[in-house]
This record gives C-alpha cells, structure tokens and sequence, in this order.
C-alpha cells in the first residue's frame, strides 16, 4: 500500500491508464506502455501508479459502487475514482481533482454495505461469480479472493547463459533483490521496486520475466537435447524460451502460431537469450499440421483460453470479457487439441495447457480427447491455482502417443 498520496502529474497519469483501457480496449500492458511512453518518471513514482491504476482494476466494480457510478461509466469519471482509491486507503487526496466532489457521508453508507457482500467486495463481476461457482463449487471462494491479491514479480533465469543462483547474485550486484521460490528451479520472485528491463543482466540475456505456475508448465514438458520439439501455441514465446533452455539449445525447437506479429517479437527475444535453435513458423492453414504428423518427441499446446487464471496480472479482462466468450473458446481448444496432437510421433509426449481454473477448459477437455483417441494415453495433470500456490493459475495435462491411430 502506499504510504503517500499520489501527485497530480501521476494522478492524471493514473487518469490516462483508465481511459486507453476502459474507453479504447487497450490491454492494460498495452496501456502503461503507452502512457510511459516519453515521460520522466522515477522506478518508484512509476511503480505507485501501476499499483494504483491494479488495484482500481481488479475491484473497478466496488469503486464504482462507492462512487455512487455505473461501471460503464468508469472512465468518464476516473479522477474521481482515484479520489475515492485514496480514501478508501486512508490517504489524504485534498490535492487531487475532483477532491471537493467526494462526499464523503455518502461514501461510508455505501462503504457499509458494500462489506456485507463478499462477491462485490472481491471485486468479483456476476458473470464470473457464477461461472466459478457452477465449475469449481466450495473452492471458488478462496480462488477469487486469491485473484483479488497484486501479482507478484517473478523471473526465470535462461539456463543458456547462466543458473538461478548465479543470477540472484548478479541481480543483487545491480541493486535488484530477490528470492528464490519453493518448488520451482528456474525461478526468483523479485523482493525490490527496481527497473528490471533496464538492468544489465536483462541486456545479457540472463533472465525473462515469467510467472512461477507459467515455468512450472514447461517444466513439465521436459524438453531433452537433441529432441524435436513443437510449441504449437507459442505467442511471444515465454515457454519456447524455457524449451530452448531445457534442450540446452541441442536438437529442434519450432515455435508456431497464427500471429506473425507475435513470432516477429519471440526471434527477438530468443536472440537476446541466446536460444539459436528456435525456428519461427506461422499456422497459414491446416496443412502446416499435416506436414508435422507423427514428427515430434514433445508438443506442448498453450491454447487459447479465458484467461481466468491470471486475473491478477490481467484485471482488465473481467470488465471485458462475458461468459459468451467461454463456450467459444472451448470448442476452439478441442479442435486444436485434435488437430495439432497429430504432430506426437508415437512414444513422443502431447503437453496441453491453459492459463485458466475452469475445469471445462481443463480436465474436462484432456477427457474428451482421450475418449475420441484411444492412440493416446493419460499420464498425469496438474492444477496450479493461486489460492493454493500464490502464482498465477495454470492448468497442464501430460499425455503419452502409444499408437499411430486413425
């Protein structure tokens, strides 16, 4: 919590953030990049912002609530949410705009209210409330608190160019602290407000930023030297690079996906990290599969999902998304599912992952594939959620090709 009151250059700042989000349907990364973009600002006054610009966004629906305002009008009305933010952490905002429009009598009546409900409190959204009751029962209510809490900050150290260790140490050489987290070897959780992306060791290489529960993903894939390995879903290529890592850049590493942006962005990234046997290559239709069949030692297919995992580094998206969207993206994973698995030679190991909770999106989707492919075996799967760990949530299934199939 800060223990200041944001000034008003940041406040407007915080303004800014809101409107490209909320009004224009930037992604909130998307949103501080742009509003970043070619001002002076402190690692530590930028860091207070995104703090503040988070926590708006991950309870938007009780401040707008406090603030007597419809959620659909949140933007128009931003300075005076930042106002409310401030009182409601028991900060001064006499300063701010819109200050003297707080009505403050008004504002603790509702303040009562609003803690007698829980879902509204966790700044919960209806539409989620009720998918994670249907889908995960008793245990949704630790999940969506758990969502409600700031992401953390982790880092994994590229096994290329160096160990988890050896980075600690050179991170701390720069004034950026950290410590290591239990259970998964590639990874730090940073302890200071440091700028990572400026550091030397960022430049070398060293590390990327990852989320621990995403890491334990690829570790799970288990990726040998010498192998072909397939990221069939790779975007930007986070687990690519852990893959390239794990093969200790030995064998085939083909990163693919339907965004030629996004692969343009990972060679980038695999460059700086050092992973030269990473090979990009768009989706353009069904035959870049059919080519691949029966190829690869491991697939690992991160498919597109709800995302209602990481509503803690995604806050946004409750306010964007609708559960119209679920069953969309449901039919969309088991069709990649039962495409792209054609590419597991037999012996070979099918990787299906999402960074969701939901059990439609999860096991529920590996039963269903094993039911209509008998050449495929289940091996195990695992549920990284964040109330039981603190990462992000993540969802993995290991499946073994015993046969060709049909």
């Amino acid at each position: 919590m800060l223990k200041t009151s944001l000034n008003v250059k940041s406040s407007q700042l915080v303004v800014n953030v809101l409107k490209l989000v909320l009004e224009q349907g930037k992604p909130l990364d998307r949103g501080y990049s742009i509003s970043f973009s070619g001002v002076k600002l402190k690692p530590e006054e930028q860091a207070r912002i995104t703090q503040v610009v988070g926590d708006l966004m991950r309870r938007l629906n009780l401040y707008c609530y406090l603030a007597n305002i419809q959620l659909q009008d949140a933007a128009k009305n931003a300075e005076l949410l930042i106002v409310l933010w401030h009182e409601f952490n028991g900060l001064n905002s006499g300063k701010l705009p819109k200050a003297s429009q707080f009505k403050r009598s008004e504002y603790q009546h509702l303040l009562t209210k609003a803690k007698k409900d829980e879902v509204l409190w966790d700044g919960c959204p209806e539409w989620l409330e009720k998918i994670g009751t249907e889908q995960l029962g008793k245990a949704w209510q630790a999940e969506r608190k758990a969502l409600l809490q700031p992401a953390k900050r982790y880092l994994r150290a590229n096994q290329l160019k160096t160990t988890r260790d050896e980075l600690k140490k050179s991170l701390s050489k720069e004034g950026i602290e950290t410590r290591v987290v239990k259970g998964v070897d590639s990874a730090l959780e940073v302890t200071s407000n440091s700028p990572l992306f400026k550091s030397k060791a960022f430049k070398a290489g060293l590390f990327e930023q990852q989320d621990a529960g995403s890491q334990l993903v690829a570790g799970a894939v288990d990726a040998k030297p010498g192998m072909r390995v397939v990221d069939a879903c790779a975007g930007a290529g986070g687990k690519t690079l852990h893959l390239a890592g794990q093969m200790q850049g030995k064998g085939r590493l083909l990163a693919m996906d339907v965004e030629q942006w996004k692969l343009d962005a990972l060679k980038d990234r695999a460059k700086r990290a050092g992973a030269h046997n990473v090979e990009t290559r768009i989706i353009a239709s069904s035959k870049t599969i059919k080519r691949l069949k029966l190829t690869a030692d491991r697939v690992l297919l991160d498919v597109p999902c709800s995302g209602l995992g990481v509503l803690k580094r995604n806050p946004d998206s409750k306010w964007r998304d609708t559960s119209e969207r679920l069953p969309v993206l449901v039919k969309l994973q088991e069709d990649i599912l039962q495409s792209y698995s054609r590419m597991v030679k037999v012996g070979g190991m099918l990787v299906y992952a999402t960074c969701s909770i939901m059990p439609e999106e999860n096991r529920q989707q590996v039963d269903k594939f094993l039911a209509n492919n008998p050449h495929f075996t289940f091996i195990e799967d695992e549920n990284i959620t964040p109330a039981n760990t603190g990462f992000d949530g993540f969802y993995l299934a290991k499946m073994e090709r015993i046969s060709e199939g049909a």
